[in-house]
């Protein structure tokens, strides 16, 4: 299953410009002459095969702004179209140029000023703009549903080669979502129509990669010629077949048919990493996955249900049977990942620890003083309602499905008629982008800083009707927007630190979402052929196939001898 990293925050230092941002063409050996030619021939002969998550058959939807697309679906969107600025999610404070070559923010933190890179081109070979960029801001700010990042842009203007994009408070410690936008051709885009539902089947970026092949069953992409970087594609053809399971998934790279996976995999060492010298994987903690429940429905509207699910679940069990020991259980309810954000922690919720083992007990309590009273049928009713739900997620993700499994027994052992329905991945991925769902097994934004994983969790702005992009849960509290935009003004870590208290708080005392286990970004490397890898002593990116800066990866990597 993917993590992925959907949303993206800075921290308030690097966002207020404080650290300088280092493009990866000048941190990447410069290629010429007969060097280039030589990378040129060894390039075309080299595919890599990659896979970040399980999917069913693909349509063709190239579609940058869709969460529902075939290249969403399987993390494709960076090879086709780019943002401003490229973010590294291993290494806080790590910021690549990309399409903008500087940033500076002004008015206090009310705008920001991006200086767009020269001698870009679009895959069809004319000139990116900064009208495009322009209109791309512009396109996002008129339209909700592909306003993804929950951008609330008053203006954009250009002057030369900068564009300045302005907003009603100060946004310091939003600086990657703002520059995260996939920017988009003006002379193509403003024709199609609805953004939203443009599938756009022959997408033209400026990416490194241009589509190739196309089936149902799978894509591939090929070198883009017009490439600004074109030096450092010295991998061919991006190979992206569609696995309808975990399994069918380990299967191919157990064989060597897959070079890069996202997966889990139950005794990874004893099935992959011992078969090869080749063969990698790192793991690194960097998100919390969370129980989301539909906060429309009932029983979710009420938060002593919520609470006593929380106190029901078996989160060792989770980490143990459902992770393979491989994902540890939460361990406090304001969601934060420990011990990554171990120092965002307020005071307020420092004791608000979560179980590892079941207190059915407890959870029965809760209930019962909130006016439930166990039914003939041996559940939990209410005002003649049973205290009845799903969990719903895609059956090709084993793990989840386990996990869901797992908390289904726990929450019946309580006195609730939990069970688990395993879907298929398009269906799954539709509704939990329209809300027609009683539950969900989900990974939060992979973020640096918690802004961006609050913001993606509670942020009522990103749920817009039938493509959500966050806020899955439904969420809409006036006063957490209002916090929020207080956390994303923060000129300093210390003004930040202090602006997420009360947000931290809400989310242990209310639960919108149930924190079960610390997700890793899973990814499995068969480097017999190409080299380059990020690694935990060089984490120059997050090795994760699945998250957008995946593009940053393929630019460091080369055939192998």
């Amino acid at each position: 299953m993917k993590h992925w990293l959907a949303q993206r925050t800075l921290t308030a230092v690097v966002a207020a410009g404080l650290l300088s941002t280092t493009a990866i063409a000048g941190s990447m050996t410069a290629l010429s002459g007969s060097a280039q030619a030589a990378t040129r021939k060894a390039a075309s002969n080299v595919t890599l095969t990659m896979e970040s998550s399980p999917t069913n058959t693909l349509t063709r939807s190239f579609n940058p702004f869709s969460t529902t697309s075939a290249i969403y679906l399987v993390a494709g969107t960076s090879f086709i179209y780019e943002p401003l600025l490229q973010f590294d999610a291993a290494k806080a404070g790590v910021v690549y140029d990309w399409l903008a070559t500087s940033y500076h923010f002004g008015n206090g933190g009310k705008s920001i000023t991006f200086t767009i890179r020269k001698g870009v081109k679009w895959s069809d070979g004319s000139p990116l703009t900064p009208a495009d960029v322009a209109f791309t801001y512009n396109l996002v700010k008129k339209n909700a549903a592909i306003n993804t990042f929950g951008l609330d842009i008053t203006g954009v203007s250009t002057a030369g080669d900068t564009v300045t994009i302005d907003f009603p408070t100060p946004q310091y410690t939003n600086l990657q979502n703002i520059a995260s936008v996939y920017i988009v051709p003006e002379k193509i885009w403003s024709t199609v129509g609805n953004p939203a539902t443009f599938t756009d089947p022959n997408p033209v970026g400026s990416g490194p990669y241009v589509v190739g092949t196309y089936t149902p069953q799978g894509f591939t992409l090929t070198k883009n010629p017009s490439y600004w970087q074109a030096g450092n594609v010295r991998i061919g053809t991006l190979d992206f077949p569609a696995y309808a399971t975990n399994t069918n998934a380990e299967e191919a790279l157990f064989s060597g048919q897959l070079d890069w996976a996202g997966n889990f995999i139950p005794n990874l060492k004893q099935l992959f990493l011992s078969k090869s010298k080749y063969n990698t994987a790192w793991e690194a903690p960097l998100n919390t996955v969370t129980l989301e429940p539909n906060l429309s429905k009932f029983p979710f509207n009420d938060v002593a249900v919520r609470k006593a699910i929380s106190l029901a679940v078996n989160r060792q069990q989770l980490s143990s049977q459902g992770e393979a020991n491989l994902e540890p259980a939460a361990i406090n309810a304001s969601g934060l990942t420990l011990p990554v954000f171990g120092a965002y922690l307020s005071p307020s919720v420092a004791g608000a620890t979560l179980s590892r083992t079941p207190q059915v007990a407890a959870a029965k309590k809760v209930l019962e003083a909130d006016g439930w009273k166990m039914g003939s049928n041996g559940y939990f009713q209410k005002n003649g309602k049973t205290l009845s739900f799903s969990i719903q997620d895609p059956s090709s993700y084993s793990d989840y499905a386990a996990d869901g499994a797992i908390i289904a027994q726990n929450l019946r052992a309580a006195g609730m008629d939990v069970t688990f329905q395993g879907l298929s991945v398009t269906a799954w991925s539709n509704d939990v982008a329209s809300g027609t769902f009683d539950s969900v097994i989900h990974w939060s934004n992979t973020s640096q800083n918690p802004y961006g994983m609050y913001n993606g969790w509670l942020n009522s702005a990103l749920d817009t009707p039938k493509s959500a992009a966050g806020d899955y849960e439904g969420l809409h509290s006036s006063v957490i927007n209002r916090e929020l935009a207080a956390v994303a003004s923060a000129p300093t870590l210390a003004a930040e630190k202090a602006r997420l208290a009360p947000i931290e708080s809400y989310m242990a005392n209310n639960l919108p979402l149930i924190p079960l286990v610390y997700g890793v970004a899973w990814s499995e490397v068969n480097g017999q052929q190409i080299t380059g890898w990020p690694t935990p002593s060089n984490p120059y990116e997050s090795a994760q196939p699945a998250t957008p800066t995946n593009e940053v990866v393929v630019l460091h990597l080369r055939p192998r001898g």
